[in-house]
Parts: C-alpha cells; sequence; structure tokens
C-alpha cells in the first residue's frame, strides 16, 4: 500500500497492511530530519522515511498593509500580528524558535458592540486560495491531505488572553457570543471558499479547539455545550457536505467531551495525550474506538524528547497495541509536533516501530 491508501483504508476502516505513521514536527525537527535523509524537499524527506504523512494545508494570510500573517493562528508568522491581529514576539528558548503572542488586543473589551467593531477581524478575500490549492494537488496524489486549519475558542482565548478568555464564559457570556459570531463566520465562508475550489483534492478537515488542560477541561461541559457545540455541529455538517473528514485536534484531559464530539460529527480524534487524568489508551478504544479513529499518541513530553530509542520503542508498542488493537482505527504519531532538540534517533525508533509491528 502508498500512504494514501493507507490512511483512506484506516479512515474508511478497510484492512491495511499495517497501522499508518504520520509526522508532525516543529522546524528545527524538519531540518534535521532534512539532514538525516538528504532530501530536497518535505516530499522527498517523508518518502525516504517510508511516512505515511498527512499533508498539511493550511491558508496563508495577508494583512491589508501586505504583512504576511501565518498559515493558521499564531503560526508561520513572518509579520508583527496573526491574521487575527494578535500581536506576536520572536523568542528563543535553547535549540527553539517560536513566536509567542503578546498583548491581546480585546483585552479590555467588555461590550458585544466593541468585539463586532474590532478592527483586526480578517477579510476572507485576503486569504490565499490559489497557493492552498497548488498544494493540496500536488500533495494528493500520493499522499493523504488536511485543510484548512480552523479554530473556535483558540482564537477567542488569543485575542483576551487565556485566563481572561477562561472567565469570560462567566463574566461576559454576550461578548463571548458576539466575539465568536464573528470568528465562525469569517472562517466558514473562507473554508467554504476553499473547499469549493480544493475539496477534491482533500481527505480532511483540520479544527484545533484545545479544550483539554493537563489536569482537567479548561470550561466545562456546559460551557461548552452552550458556547461551542453547536457552532461544531454546523462546521461537522458543512465539512461532510463535501465528502470530507473531521479532524478534531484538542490537547490534554478531554475525555468529558469525546461523547459530545463524536455527537458534533468528528472522525478524527487528536492527539490522545494519554500521560492527563482520563485518557488512558485502553479505556478510550474501548469507549469510542467503535465511533471515532485515533490519531496521536506517542508522548511527546518525555518519551520522544528524553528516553531512549529503546523507550521510544515501548512507548510506541502500548499505543499499537492499545489505540491500535484489532490492527484499525488508528493512525500512529506523536503526542504533537515533535520539539527542537528530540534525538533523530528516537524519530526514527517511532517510525520503524510501526513500520515493523
Amino acid at each position: 500500500m502508498h500512504p494514501k491508501e493507507r490512511i483512506i483504508n484506516i479512515l474508511q476502516r478497510r484492512a491495511v497492511d499495517r497501522i499508518p505513521v504520520d509526522i508532525w514536527h516543529t522546524p528545527e525537527i524538519e531540518e534535521a530530519l532534512m539532514d538525516y535523509t538528504n532530501a530536497e524537499d518535505n516530499f522527498e524527506m517523508w518518502t525516504k522515511l517510508g511516512v505515511d504523512k498527512i499533508v498539511w494545508v493550511f491558508m496563508d494570510y495577508k494583512t491589508p498593509e501586505g504583512e504576511r500573517a501565518g498559515s493558521q493562528p499564531g503560526a508561520d508568522a513572518t509579520g508583527s500580528r496573526t491574521m487575527w491581529g494578535v500581536p506576536l514576539r520572536d523568542v528563543k528558548a535553547g535549540a527553539a524558535h517560536y513566536q509567542e503572542f503578546v498583548e491581546p488586543p480585546m483585552k479590555g473589551y467588555t461590550t458585544p458592540e466593541e468585539a463586532y467593531d474590532y478592527p483586526f477581524w480578517p477579510d476572507p478575500d485576503l486569504f490565499d486560495y490559489d497557493a492552498a490549492v497548488k498544494l493540496a494537488r500536488r500533495a494528493s496524489d500520493y499522499f493523504a491531505v488536511i485543510g484548512p486549519w480552523i479554530s473556535f475558542f483558540e482564537v477567542y482565548c488569543q485575542l483576551r488572553g487565556i485566563e481572561q478568555g477562561l472567565m469570560d464564559v462567566l463574566a461576559y457570556p454576550d461578548l463571548v457570543t458576539t466575539a465568536l459570531d464573528r470568528i465562525e463566520a469569517i472562517q466558514t465562508e473562507m473554508l467554504t471558499r476553499f473547499l469549493d475550489k480544493a475539496s477534491k483534492y482533500l481527505d480532511l478537515v483540520f479544527i484545533s479547539d484545545d479544550i483539554g488542560g493537563q489536569d482537567n477541561l479548561l470550561i466545562s461541559p456546559g460551557s461548552w455545550e452552550y458556547f461551542l457545540k453547536p457552532r461544531m455541529e454546523r462546521w461537522c455538517r458543512i465539512i461532510h457536505s463535501y465528502g470530507l473528514r473531521v479532524f478534531y485536534h484538542t490537547d490534554g484531559a478531554a475525555e468529558k467531551l469525546i461523547a459530545p464530539l463524536i455527537e458534533c460529527g468528528i472522525d478524527v480524534l487528536n492527539p490522545v495525550q494519554h500521560i492527563c487524568p482520563g485518557m488512558d489508551m485502553a479505556l478510550l478504544k474501548q469507549k469510542y474506538g467503535s465511533s471515532v479513529i485515533f490519531h496521536g499518541g506517542v508522548d511527546n513530553q518525555h518519551a520522544l524528547p528524553f528516553g531512549t530509542a529503546e523507550d521510544v520503542r515501548n512507548e510506541t508498542l502500548d499505543c499499537l497495541e492499545t489505540l491500535g488493537r484489532g490492527r484499525e482505527g488508528f493512525i500512529c504519531c506523536s503526542c504533537h509536533n515533535i520539539q527542537a532538540g528530540t534525538p533523530v534517533e528516537n524519530i526514527i525508533a517511532m517510525i520503524e516501530t510501526v513500520k515493523s509491528w
């Protein structure tokens, strides 16, 4: 089987020759893997590694002033603000370089009117649809393709700051509703425009909306149901209407909302951060394995960056034997992006363990 066929078969719950292995990584790890494989570009690198890469096709955006604002909230930005107007600063931490959010631009807002009149709402006309379609077309013959990146509460918390954003669901519910209405409308317009052009080259759409912290949910199930569930249902209906699957990302201890997310229509759950309470892999497979595909699993806080290659092999085998039980319903990958400084031999250990299982 080639990579796309293997991913599609897993999504459709058909037989595979082996569990697929995807790879997520930071730019620093990309550079290290390019050196390791002596590849000219990512496509050659993924092929040489033998991974079943789900290629990300996220929408780039340029501000009215012509400044590049990145292809997803806070990522790949070269300018001073995200596409949502959140100020950025460059940070260097050891081997890693990234952009950090600075002052939340809606910090002092208290009324729905202020949110509606926010001056930095993205214009759907300014997304680079053509470049995204071109990349999706190139990738789609051999690899599965996912895109674009859309989000509700992550964006809201960037605009307000995480602490204020979490308090707002109780303190300023009308403000939350108005801002989420705008966040939803803008991305729905962008999403449908892109899918009209690119759906035949896509397999999944990426909804990233972290609702779990390291120990518990970030907001109560009741607040999630009120503010976010109807919006999730609308996006899932749109995505499914194009014949595509919903890939939902939330880090952390999110088990309490997995069933409601499945009710909304998600098809793939990522990243299964199993070191968090309630996220035991065997239990998740037992409870939800017939209703959702799992993606991720391999611990990215301890085993991959700090363990030995043998530790990574054992961690990967644990994921395969639980989330991948029955050789179905699982796409193995790191539990979020492999971080700068992670030994290449550990990454190879993860990949080769999956390929030989």
